[in-house]
């Protein structure tokens, strides 16, 4: 259980130290604890959690209100715990993305037996997703292009990427690690019977250093290499296809 992260999400302390002192018991040892909706968007930004235990009454946005934004971010499983009863609200749970409900006062112990149970139908799903090809999907640790929704994410951010800079980006993502000179950047992208413009690949990387470097500046994804020509670095994570 160690390698499984769990991120619990509730304003009550008393609650986020039961349950991490019983999960600990169990040998769940990478654990976090936030006491805001806002706080777990942010967790969920910044690291991959295993499962998600999500109060619903949280102070500003409601757990029911912040899961569609964790349900963009990842499918692990997301137990919800509430004081609330009906059937109206355990549906409403389910429908914007929860996977199992606990009501308030509970047994840690119960809230345990359902998270194995939800990390018993996750773990060997995702663990599959990973060992499957990503066809068209490229992860550069930084950033991902997903070719078949067209799409840029930046540290898990969606990002805006005019057409042609998106088809320099994926083609650059499609050969990482080897130089290309203006001349062939033009060729290979903009067309054969394009006249070369070194002028327009130049602002075309300018304007991909913009969205994927953290200093434009001094890029470290997108390169120059003095004389050869430009390369995409790649990252620890390499290609995710």
């Amino acid at each position: 259980m160690d390698e499984v992260s769990i991120l619990l999400v509730d304003d009550e302390q008393a609650i986020l130290h039961m349950l991490r002192t019983v999960l600990l018991k169990e040998q769940f040892l990478d654990i976090d604890t936030v006491t805001s909706g806002e706080d777990a968007i942010a967790a969920c930004k910044k690291k991959t959690y295993h499962c998600i235990v999500l109060d619903v009454m949280l102070p500003g946005r409601s757990g029911l209100e912040i899961c569609p934004f964790l349900r963009q971010m990842t499918d692990a499983p997301i137990l919800f715990l509430t004081a609330k009863t009906t059937d109206y609200d355990k549906l409403t749970g389910f429908a914007v993305g929860g996977d199992d409900y606990v009501v308030k006062p509970f047994n840690p112990l119960e809230v345990v037996a359902r998270i194995k149970s939800l990390l018993r139908r996750y773990l060997p799903r995702q663990t599959e997703a990973e060992r499957l090809p990503q066809e068209g999907i490229y992860d550069f640790g930084r950033f991902q292009v997903m070719e078949p929704a067209g799409e840029l994410r930046v540290e898990g951010q969606l990002v805006y990427c005019p057409a042609l800079v998106y088809q320099l980006l994926l083609f650059f993502c499609k050969h990482p690690n080897r130089i290309f000179t203006k001349s062939e950047l033009y060729e290979r992208v903009w067309g054969s019977e394009a006249i070369s413009d070194d002028n327009t690949v130049m602002v075309h990387i300018h304007r991909i250093r913009e969205r994927i470097e953290a200093d434009p500046s001094a890029p470290e994804l997108l390169v120059n290499v003095r004389g050869l020509g430009y390369k995409l670095i790649q990252s620890g994570m390499g290609p995710g296809r």
